[in-house]
């Protein structure tokens, strides 16, 4: 990176060297400022990541245990989720205001297809043998939701909840983009018009970090959970 910066003789402003970065955000953590930004971002991704997922499951365990909800419902689901999300952003910021509660839809709203459609999957994918075998004993539709249906679909889910809480973080920096007072966006967005492009690289790594910890957290939890089966391994491609 360096050496790229120093042989092709680029402009700070455009790709700034390695040790300008660094400085930044030494600045930005020893001011402070990063911090502080830092927590707003990371509340808004997690209360976002939280109540879309939350919402993402209820309906998908709703959807999965019914084909007629399935087609009343799931079709308004699929047109809101073709909608890209920068465009409907503003909306969200005229609605909810400039505060943190516009930037926690937009990500609630990013997050909950995906979990949504892990969910459905994952209940479905459930061994058809099994919920005959427990039918003919009479079993209740709760007992069958619970020991068969829920077990064979938490390796699906947590590879939603894994999608959704990467996709959070990309939510709540859209958001910030569109129209925040506070937030690492927000300070991208001053550092852009500052035309300070160390000051963005710096926060791209505290970005980026942020992710890398919340996905690893999420893999974590995962294994955890879902102990008896390398599923969720498998359906995220490993680690």
């Amino acid at each position: 990176w360096h050496f790229l910066v120093t042989l092709l003789e680029v402009s700070p402003l455009i790709f700034p060297p390695p040790a300008s970065v660094v400085q930044a955000l030494y600045s930005g953590l020893a001011s402070g400022e990063i911090l502080t930004h830092g927590g707003v971002t990371l509340y808004e991704i997690l209360a976002g990541f939280a109540i879309g997922a939350l919402l993402g499951l209820l309906l998908g365990a709703a959807i999965g245990q019914s084909a007629l909800l399935e087609a009343v419902v799931y079709p308004y689901v699929v047109a809101f989720q073709t909608m890209p999300k920068v465009a409907i952003a503003p909306l969200f910021v005229l609605w909810f205001g400039f505060g943190a509660t516009s930037k926690i839809v937009i990500t609630a709203a990013i997050v909950f297809f995906p979990v949504l459609a892990n969910t459905i999957v994952g209940l479905r994918s459930a061994p058809r043998d099994q919920i005959d075998l427990l039918t003919a004993f009479t079993a209740s539709q709760w007992h069958i939701f619970r020991m068969v249906r829920v077990p064979h679909a938490l390796p699906f889910v947590f590879v939603g909840l894994d999608i959704g809480i990467v996709l959070a973080v990309i939510g709540a920096i859209v958001g910030e983009f569109v129209g925040a007072q506070a937030g690492l966006g927000y300070l991208i967005m001053q550092r852009n018009f500052s035309m300070d492009a160390a000051g963005m690289f710096a926060i791209l790594i505290v970005l980026s970090l942020i992710g890398i910890v919340l996905h690893a957290a999420m893999r974590f939890v995962a294994r955890r959970v879902i102990f008896w089966t390398d599923t969720h391994s498998d359906l995220s491609g490993g680690s």
